[in-house]
Protein backbone atom coordinates (compact mmCIF):
# COMPACT_ATOMS: atom_id res chain seq x y z
CA UNK A 1 0.00 0.00 0.00
CA UNK A 2 1.18 3.50 -0.84
CA UNK A 3 0.95 5.34 2.45
CA UNK A 4 2.69 8.16 4.27
CA UNK A 5 2.49 9.70 7.72
CA UNK A 6 3.84 13.19 8.39
CA UNK A 7 3.87 15.62 11.28
CA UNK A 8 4.77 19.30 10.98
CA UNK A 9 5.17 21.46 14.05
CA UNK A 10 5.96 25.17 13.79
CA UNK A 11 5.20 28.25 15.86
CA UNK A 12 2.15 28.78 13.62
CA UNK A 13 0.71 25.29 13.10
CA UNK A 14 0.78 21.73 14.35
CA UNK A 15 -0.31 19.22 11.70
CA UNK A 16 -0.64 15.44 11.81
CA UNK A 17 -1.45 13.66 8.54
CA UNK A 18 -1.85 10.09 7.39
CA UNK A 19 -2.41 9.60 3.66
CA UNK A 20 -3.26 6.35 1.85
CA UNK A 21 -3.34 6.57 -1.95
CA UNK A 22 -4.90 3.10 -2.20
CA UNK A 23 -7.84 3.79 0.06
CA UNK A 24 -11.58 4.11 -0.38
CA UNK A 25 -12.07 7.85 0.02
CA UNK A 26 -12.49 7.82 3.79
CA UNK A 27 -11.49 10.98 5.62
CA UNK A 28 -11.20 12.48 9.05
CA UNK A 29 -10.41 16.17 8.67
CA UNK A 30 -10.21 18.73 11.46
CA UNK A 31 -8.50 22.03 10.69
CA UNK A 32 -10.79 24.38 12.59
CA UNK A 33 -11.96 25.85 9.26
CA UNK A 34 -15.29 24.26 8.39
CA UNK A 35 -15.40 24.96 4.66
CA UNK A 36 -11.78 23.83 4.22
CA UNK A 37 -12.58 20.59 6.08
CA UNK A 38 -15.45 20.06 3.65
CA UNK A 39 -13.20 20.68 0.62
CA UNK A 40 -10.52 18.25 1.85
CA UNK A 41 -13.21 15.63 2.53
CA UNK A 42 -14.40 16.06 -1.07
CA UNK A 43 -10.81 15.73 -2.30
CA UNK A 44 -10.48 12.46 -0.38
CA UNK A 45 -13.82 11.12 -1.65
CA UNK A 46 -13.17 11.95 -5.32
CA UNK A 47 -9.56 10.70 -5.32
CA UNK A 48 -10.30 7.53 -3.34
CA UNK A 49 -7.47 8.58 -1.02
CA UNK A 50 -7.86 8.03 2.70
CA UNK A 51 -6.93 11.27 4.45
CA UNK A 52 -6.65 11.62 8.20
CA UNK A 53 -5.61 15.20 8.96
CA UNK A 54 -5.69 17.17 12.19
CA UNK A 55 -4.36 20.72 12.19
CA UNK A 56 -4.12 23.24 14.99
CA UNK A 57 -3.22 26.67 13.71
CA UNK A 58 -3.11 30.29 14.75
CA UNK A 59 -6.66 30.96 13.55
CA UNK A 60 -6.82 33.95 15.88
CA UNK A 61 -4.42 35.57 13.38
CA UNK A 62 -6.15 34.30 10.22
CA UNK A 63 -6.57 31.11 8.21
CA UNK A 64 -3.52 31.60 5.95
CA UNK A 65 -0.92 29.60 7.89
CA UNK A 66 -3.23 26.66 8.56
CA UNK A 67 -4.39 26.28 4.96
CA UNK A 68 -0.97 26.79 3.37
CA UNK A 69 0.75 24.43 5.83
CA UNK A 70 -1.90 21.76 5.20
CA UNK A 71 -1.05 22.07 1.49
CA UNK A 72 2.67 21.69 2.26
CA UNK A 73 2.14 18.59 4.41
CA UNK A 74 -0.34 17.00 2.00
CA UNK A 75 2.06 17.59 -0.90
CA UNK A 76 5.05 16.11 0.92
CA UNK A 77 3.03 13.08 2.03
CA UNK A 78 1.72 12.56 -1.52
CA UNK A 79 5.28 12.63 -2.90
CA UNK A 80 6.48 10.19 -0.24
CA UNK A 81 3.56 7.80 -0.81
CA UNK A 82 4.19 7.69 -4.58
CA UNK A 83 7.77 6.48 -4.00
CA UNK A 84 9.53 6.04 -7.37
CA UNK A 85 6.27 6.42 -9.38
CA UNK A 86 6.87 3.09 -11.08
CA UNK A 87 3.94 2.07 -13.25
CA UNK A 88 1.70 5.08 -12.56
CA UNK A 89 -0.25 6.64 -15.43
CA UNK A 90 1.26 10.02 -14.47
CA UNK A 91 -1.33 12.24 -16.16
CA UNK A 92 -4.84 13.11 -15.09
CA UNK A 93 -7.52 15.45 -16.35
CA UNK A 94 -11.10 15.95 -15.28
CA UNK A 95 -13.80 18.45 -16.17
CA UNK A 96 -16.68 18.84 -13.78
CA UNK A 97 -19.90 20.84 -14.00
CA UNK A 98 -21.30 22.12 -10.73
CA UNK A 99 -24.61 23.78 -11.48
CA UNK A 100 -23.69 26.98 -13.38
CA UNK A 101 -19.92 26.41 -13.00
CA UNK A 102 -17.61 24.48 -15.32
CA UNK A 103 -14.09 23.60 -14.12
CA UNK A 104 -11.17 21.59 -15.46
CA UNK A 105 -8.13 20.33 -13.58
CA UNK A 106 -5.28 18.79 -15.58
CA UNK A 107 -2.06 17.56 -14.02
CA UNK A 108 1.22 15.75 -14.55
CA UNK A 109 3.04 13.95 -11.74
CA UNK A 110 6.31 14.92 -13.41
CA UNK A 111 8.28 16.12 -10.36
CA UNK A 112 8.34 19.53 -12.08
CA UNK A 113 6.34 21.83 -9.84
CA UNK A 114 4.15 24.41 -11.54
CA UNK A 115 0.75 25.98 -11.01
CA UNK A 116 -1.49 27.65 -13.57
CA UNK A 117 -4.59 28.99 -11.85
CA UNK A 118 -7.48 30.71 -13.60
CA UNK A 119 -10.43 31.31 -11.31
CA UNK A 120 -12.08 34.61 -10.51
CA UNK A 121 -13.66 34.69 -7.06
CA UNK A 122 -15.75 37.68 -5.99
CA UNK A 123 -16.39 36.88 -2.35
CA UNK A 124 -13.78 37.51 0.32
CA UNK A 125 -14.81 34.43 2.31
CA UNK A 126 -16.92 31.31 2.26
CA UNK A 127 -17.67 30.71 5.91
CA UNK A 128 -14.38 31.29 7.72
CA UNK A 129 -12.35 30.28 4.65
CA UNK A 130 -10.59 33.10 2.77
CA UNK A 131 -11.21 32.70 -0.97
CA UNK A 132 -7.67 33.87 -1.81
CA UNK A 133 -6.40 30.75 -0.04
CA UNK A 134 -7.62 28.41 -2.79
CA UNK A 135 -4.66 29.42 -4.95
CA UNK A 136 -2.25 29.36 -1.99
CA UNK A 137 -3.32 25.84 -1.01
CA UNK A 138 -3.00 24.57 -4.58
CA UNK A 139 0.46 26.14 -4.95
CA UNK A 140 1.69 24.67 -1.65
CA UNK A 141 0.34 21.23 -2.57
CA UNK A 142 1.66 21.21 -6.15
CA UNK A 143 5.11 22.54 -5.29
CA UNK A 144 5.66 20.10 -2.43
CA UNK A 145 4.25 17.12 -4.33
CA UNK A 146 6.16 17.86 -7.55
CA UNK A 147 3.06 18.30 -9.70
CA UNK A 148 2.47 20.40 -12.78
CA UNK A 149 -1.08 21.56 -12.04
CA UNK A 150 -3.43 23.51 -14.29
CA UNK A 151 -6.73 24.73 -12.83
CA UNK A 152 -9.22 26.46 -15.10
CA UNK A 153 -12.68 27.56 -14.03
CA UNK A 154 -14.21 28.47 -17.38
CA UNK A 155 -17.30 30.18 -16.02
CA UNK A 156 -19.66 30.37 -13.08
CA UNK A 157 -21.26 32.87 -10.74
CA UNK A 158 -21.30 31.13 -7.34
CA UNK A 159 -17.93 31.13 -5.57
CA UNK A 160 -18.87 28.16 -3.39
CA UNK A 161 -19.58 26.13 -6.53
CA UNK A 162 -16.33 27.24 -8.19
CA UNK A 163 -14.18 26.21 -5.22
CA UNK A 164 -16.03 22.94 -4.72
CA UNK A 165 -15.67 22.09 -8.41
CA UNK A 166 -11.90 22.67 -8.16
CA UNK A 167 -11.46 20.27 -5.25
CA UNK A 168 -13.67 17.59 -6.81
CA UNK A 169 -11.92 17.82 -10.19
CA UNK A 170 -8.51 17.76 -8.47
CA UNK A 171 -9.49 14.56 -6.69
CA UNK A 172 -10.67 12.91 -9.90
CA UNK A 173 -7.54 13.96 -11.83
CA UNK A 174 -5.27 12.65 -9.06
CA UNK A 175 -7.20 9.37 -9.01
CA UNK A 176 -6.46 8.91 -12.72
CA UNK A 177 -2.79 9.85 -12.45
CA UNK A 178 -1.86 7.48 -9.58
CA UNK A 179 -3.37 4.36 -11.16
CA UNK A 180 -0.70 1.68 -11.52
CA UNK A 181 -0.86 0.51 -15.11
CA UNK A 182 2.36 -1.41 -15.71
CA UNK A 183 5.80 -1.79 -14.23
CA UNK A 184 7.79 0.94 -16.02
CA UNK A 185 8.39 4.60 -15.28
CA UNK A 186 6.13 6.48 -17.72
CA UNK A 187 8.81 8.81 -19.07
CA UNK A 188 11.04 8.68 -22.14
CA UNK A 189 13.89 9.72 -19.82
CA UNK A 190 13.31 6.66 -17.65
CA UNK A 191 12.82 8.73 -14.50
CA UNK A 192 10.21 11.07 -13.10
CA UNK A 193 12.45 13.49 -11.28
CA UNK A 194 12.81 17.24 -11.45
Amino acid sequence: MRKAHLERNTNETKINLTLNLDGSGESHIDTGIGFFDHMLSLLAFHSNFDIDLVAQGDLEVCDHHTIEDCGIVLGKAFKEALQDKKGIRRYGSFTIPMDETLCNVTLDLSSRSYLVYHCELKRERVGSFSCEMVEEFLRAFAFNAGITLHVNVYYGTNDHHKIEAIFKALGQALKQAVIVDGDKIFSSKGVLEG
